[in-house]
């Protein structure tokens, strides 16, 4: 024990501190006794707010779950990645389609790459008729199956969509093209629909089948350009001048430019070169923004054209009527534009306005004041190089969706007429890129026969990579925005469909869309003794110019057991979605999707409701 002298200060409080620590431990054991017993609530405690409709409930055991469900949900379709799309027509040496070839009668190349084509169909027009799917329901009969056998019916087959390029049109083109197109209009068929656009967007005429709303629209067809090309201007250059310089950086371009300053700007002082140079450039530049943002602005309305044509439920043909592009200002729009009609099943003719034509070889008789002499055989060089280079996005639209280019003909009248229909036979390849990169650049396409046997091949010449992945949910809204207005029918599933009518009175009908599905042919995941699958179903109502009308998505859980599912497989299952319309005559497009296959149905049909 320590001696008790070295604490002089603890011996002194010693009768106080002992109490205290006491007193201290107790306290904190009784805390800790607390705390691991609980004690009942006070008898006077409001009772615990009730938040069971905050808070969702405990999904009850498997064994109890319901086995389907059905909700109006937003899409959830999954993307179909990476496949281009490419449509062909084949033609012998007389200029006739070539038909009944096979997936393996083609092979394809992606950069010199052999690809595995995925997917392959024949289309022909016949393909699009959409016949009648629809029968009154007697009272008492709404779960009936039965309805009458498909008849063709006198509802849009075809619309084409003619879109007149005012913006680059010479006042000799328009009035060439008027008459023409007039007689187009008036050789339609009761089951077509026809609409006019322009690029200018200052003249439009909503799809339909009147001919004479068609005619009176088309008196409104004029030059409109915005870029006003003035012979005096010094330098004189054209569009296609300044796109050597500016884009492509021609040496030659420039200095034939350069040249023609020095002559109208400093009467041929050669010590003036630089000064002329700089003048010519920012001339350049000049007129490139005016072409581009021209070429621009009409291309948007040409896209909004095809976008409203890619939401008509038939067969679709856009026929651009101009004199042509330069590739520069929109190579990577043109390959985008092949790309959606090909996958909207839309087919492009081209006719240039310009008829038959012979190259410009003197110019405008003003032009020699402001050219130099030494540059005219350039300027000739020019004029024709530039009238040649017109018509190559023509032909790629033509080329790369199955259309026709029609060009150096006076007939325009006979060219509309053909150019307003598909081709008889045409062949959708499709194929996956194998470790395609995610850069933008241009993958070069070749579409040859196995055969080597020469004939006539017309396919899409190539496509561009993307330059970023695309976000997974907005182009799952454009997938199923593309397939309910596709008039392509899809096969994935085993899915068919049928309408009934109810008349409420004289001015309203029940619409009824019956959707019978084969279940065995749909891939189920089994999961805690369920066969589980979500479907999507999607119904589109159209009038009969193809308007939207109404519409609606199910989407339908199935937690089979397993009596159930193979009970289901032996008679299927049928889903029905009801819409209230007026009497008229109908399209109706419906849209399966499988949750767990990621696979697709597309079917079309027609109903007539009378007054």
């Amino acid at each position: 024990m320590l001696p008790s002298v070295r604490f002089p200060l603890f011996r002194r409080f010693t009768p106080v501190v002992l109490p205290v620590c006491v007193f201290l431990f107790c306290g904190l054991f009784f805390q800790l006794t607390r705390a691991q017993t609980p004690s009942p609530p006070p008898a006077q405690e409001t009772p615990p707010k009730d938040d069971s409709a905050a808070k969702p409930a405990p999904a009850p055991p498997a064994a109890d779950q319901p086995e389907v469900t059905s909700q109006d949900t937003p899409t959830t379709f999954k993307v179909r990645v990476n496949l281009v799309l490419v449509r062909v027509v084949v033609r012998d040496a007389q200029g006739k389609i070539v038909p009944n070839l096979k997936k393996e009668d083609f092979q394809l190349q992606d950069n010199k790459k052999v690809q595995s084509i995925s997917s392959f169909s024949v289309e022909t027009p016949e393909s699009h008729i959409v016949r009648t799917v629809a029968a009154p329901a007697e009272p008492g009969s709404a779960g009936s199956m039965e309805f009458s056998a498909g008849k063709p019916v006198n509802l849009p087959q075809r619309f084409v969509s003619m879109v007149f390029d005012d913006l680059h049109m010479s006042m000799e083109d328009t009035a060439f093209v008027r008459y023409s197109a007039d007689r187009f209009f008036a050789a339609l068929a009761p089951t077509d629909r026809a609409a006019i656009y322009s690029t200018s967007g200052q003249m439009t005429q909503d799809f339909t089948p009147d001919q004479g709303a068609l005619k009176r629209t088309l008196l409104r067809l004029i030059p409109r350009s915005a870029m006003v090309h003035d012979s005096m201007d010094c330098p004189d250059l054209n569009y296609y001048e300044a796109d050597l310089i500016v884009n492509r950086y021609d040496a030659q371009a420039l200095g034939v430019a350069t040249e023609d300053t020095l002559h109208c700007a400093f009467n041929d002082d050669s010590s003036k070169a630089v000064q002329a140079q700089n003048l010519a450039q920012a001339a350049a530049f000049r007129i490139i923004g005016m072409g581009d943002g021209e070429t621009d602005y009409g291309w948007r309305h040409i896209e909004e054209a095809m976008r409203r044509l890619a939401g008509m439920p038939g067969q679709r043909i856009l026929l651009l009527i101009s004199p042509g592009f330069l590739q520069t200002a929109i190579k990577v729009q043109t390959a985008d534009l092949v790309d959606r009609a090909t996958r909207a099943g839309i087919v492009i003719n081209t006719i240039d306005a310009r008829g038959l034509y012979t190259p410009d070889m003197g110019g405008d008789i003003a032009s020699p004041a402001n050219d130099s002499p030494l540059t005219a055989g350039y300027k000739t060089t020019y004029r024709v190089a530039a009238q040649l280079a017109q018509e190559d996005v023509l032909a790629q639209l033509a080329d790369g969706t199955g259309g026709i280019f029609y060009h150096n003909r006076n007939d325009l009248d006979e060219a509309m007429r053909e150019a307003g229909a598909a081709p008889a036979v045409s062949y959708l390849l499709g194929f996956s890129p194998q470790n395609l990169k995610i850069d933008g650049r241009f993958h070069t396409l070749k579409v040859t026969l196995a055969s080597k046997e020469k004939l006539n091949i017309q396919a899409r010449r190539g496509y561009f990579a993307p330059r970023s992945l695309a976000d997974p949910d907005e182009t799952s809204k454009e997938e199923i925005q593309e397939a309910l207005f596709s008039q392509e029918e899809i096969s994935d599933l085993p899915v068919d469909f049928q309408t009934q009518f109810f008349k409420k009175d004289q001015a309203a009908s029940r619409l009824a869309v019956l959707t019978h599905l084969d279940v065995k042919s749909i891939h189920f995941r089994k999961a805690e003794g369920r066969n589980n699958d979500k479907l999507t179903i999607v119904t589109g109502i159209f009038d009969e110019n193809g308007n939207f009308v109404t519409g609606g998505q199910k989407t339908l859980e199935m937690k089979l057991r397993d009596a159930t599912y193979s009970r289901l497989t032996r008679s299927g299952l049928t889903v029905k979605s009801s819409y209230d319309v007026k009497p008229g005559r109908y399209l109706v497009r419906l849209v399966v999707r499988d949750g767990e296959g990621s696979q697709m149905a597309a079917r079309n049909g027609a109903v007539v409701i009378p007054d």
